[in-house]
């Protein structure tokens, strides 16, 4: 037995290994000087460092390809969203906030009619998608982007669909510190609400150090920015949304007696002056969250996630659930977080509308 471990450790010692530098086609030689009293010890030039940035892996290869065509020239990389919230709300273009919805939207004077003549509720997506020189449906979308997500992730995109609803909005108004914005953002998100809103947000170095905040929930949101009250909520009462102002006014009502079953914005203010004048004249319903100790208010970020959760609650209370999109809304809405989903989704659906355009290839 001494034998045998002297003969491999002797036979271990003559190794050489070799591993490829990062970011270099050259490959690094290292040999192992071992011990026969302290084990296997490999010592390399520099250091192995392991990191969790998947983001920053390439060429990751889907589990499952079915019928998939030439899928070695795609590389699907599932990246952070890089427009933060800081950069998204910095700068008031409408282009800075579209880059995140790739489905088609909706025009804002179309109207649809429910067969009593009421309106619908607001939901901001066509079921179709700008590919190259043609359009893909949600479902061809879906089709095309299938063979090139994980299993796993297809089923949090659907459940997080599911538990979606564009009946409740957020609203922040006049905030100055990113931060809140974030952790706001953040709650929506983790509450199933779709649709927030930014009015008037002024700029904030403070923001760097708060990145982490909203764990990239703005990649998922639709954030939509407006310059002025007046111009958002005209916008949201034309789309079917009351207005409700957090106040602690005599005429505010408390939180937990509001029928949050109507589609209502959830308007939340600036974190020294509170809800703007323009805004308290221009709203449906002042409400405010009942306090129980010697201070009167709630940090901002923490107020919007409780009037939010409170909001959740009682429509799962109500009506049995919170999420209410229809089945074709929530693959419409499957297929834009799909194409969210990585900085290559668009690539691969060009590549579907030319398979498409061209049609069956006849044999002969």
């Amino acid at each position: 037995m001494s034998a045998c471990k002297t003969l491999i450790r002797t036979s271990l010692s003559c190794l050489e290994f070799r591993t490829r530098i990062p970011n270099s086609p050259t490959l690094r030689h290292f040999s192992s000087p071992l011990s026969l009293h302290s084990g296997l010890r490999i010592k390399t030039h520099k250091p192995f460092s392991m990191s969790r940035s998947f983001g920053h892996v390439n060429g990751a290869l889907p589990l499952e390809n079915p019928d998939c065509t030439e899928p070695e020239t795609v590389n699907v990389v599932e990246t952070p969203c890089k427009d933060t919230v800081q950069e998204l709300l910095s700068k008031y273009k409408e282009d800075d906030v579209s880059r995140l919805m790739k489905m088609e939207r909706r025009l804002e004077n179309d109207n649809v009619f429910e067969g009593d003549g009421e309106r619908e509720k607001w939901f901001p997506y066509l079921d179709k998608c700008k590919a190259g020189d043609a359009y893909l449906s949600s479902g061809e979308v879906l089709e095309a982007m299938d063979p090139y997500i994980m299993d796993a992730r297809k089923e949090k995109f659907r459940n997080a669909v599911n538990n979606r609803s564009y009946s409740v909005c957020l609203v922040v108004e006049g905030l100055s510190d990113f931060g809140n914005v974030s952790a706001a953002f953040r709650s929506a998100d983790a509450l199933g609400i779709q649709s927030v809103h930014v009015v008037s947000c002024d700029s904030s170095k403070r923001y760097k150090y708060n990145r982490h905040v909203s764990m990239g929930a703005e990649k998922w949101l639709d954030i939509e920015l407006w310059s002025s009250v007046e111009e958002c909520f005209g916008v949201l009462k034309s789309r079917g949304y009351r207005i409700a102002t957090t106040h602690l006014g005599m005429d505010a009502v408390s939180v937990y007696d509001v029928d949050w079953s109507c589609p209502t914005a959830i308007v939340v203010g600036n974190e020294l002056r509170g809800i703007s004048e323009e805004a308290l004249e221009l709203s449906d319903l002042h409400c405010s969250i009942p306090m129980r100790g010697m201070v009167d208010s709630f940090n901002v970020s923490v107020a919007a996630g409780l009037l939010m959760h409170q909001a959740v609650c009682d429509r799962t209370l109500r009506m049995g659930c919170h999420g209410d999109l229809t089945q074709k809304e929530r693959q419409v809405l499957l297929a834009e977080f799909y194409l969210r989903h990585s900085q290559s989704a668009i690539n691969i659906a060009n590549e579907f509308a030319k398979r498409k355009l061209a049609g069956p290839v006849s044999k002969l």
